[in-house]
């Protein structure tokens, strides 16, 4: 039940990325700065074209290396991980929930990333400060879903602890 709301998350999330970066790819100028020195000139920037490239080339790449090894584990394509991620098993539904909200979470970090682009390209890095809470969000959701996984794996070495002192009795 969780995977699938955690597959319906990613799915949701990565659409949002497409929609806003084309979105934002169409207002923005043909020379992309994505940092600025303390005047607020471009320090450092690239073509429209080569962000857009690169932007698309991360997407794809941070997704596929996220979700591939899930869709391994989901069908138990790699022999030796079939016992330790059988079917039913609770802590694979939670590894995958985990993995895929992981992902979604990723996106919406490109998404909030991409608006940052977007936000010192229209405003010349000196707009309203009323969206700087926003970019605090990404080291909060990441720190927050790496805590989960420890606690996830935590949870299955105490399993695995506790089913081999029961083993040796």
């Amino acid at each position: 039940m969780y995977t699938r709301l955690a597959k319906a998350f990613y799915f949701l999330t990565a659409i949002l990325f497409v929609a806003s970066f084309l979105y934002i790819y169409a207002s923005l100028p043909q020379q992309v700065a994505y940092e600025l020195n303390s005047s607020g000139n471009l320090e450092k920037g690239m073509s429209r074209d080569g962000f857009f490239f690169v932007s698309i080339v991360i997407f794809i790449g941070l997704n596929l290396i996220l979700v591939i090894p899930a869709k391994m584990v989901e069908n138990q394509v790699m022999v030796k991980a079939r016992s330790l991620f059988s079917k039913g098993s609770p802590f694979r539904e939670s590894l995958l929930s985990w993995v895929y909200s992981f992902s979604g979470v990723i996106n919406i970090n490109l998404v909030l990333l991409v608006f940052y682009i977007l936000r010192i390209n229209l405003f010349d890095g000196n707009a309203a400060s009323d969206f700087d809470f926003l970019y605090y969000i990404i080291p909060l959701l990441l720190v927050g879903w790496i805590i989960a996984l420890f606690v996830l794996l935590g949870k299955k070495v105490q399993q695995v602890q506790d089913s081999t002192k029961i083993g040796k009795q």
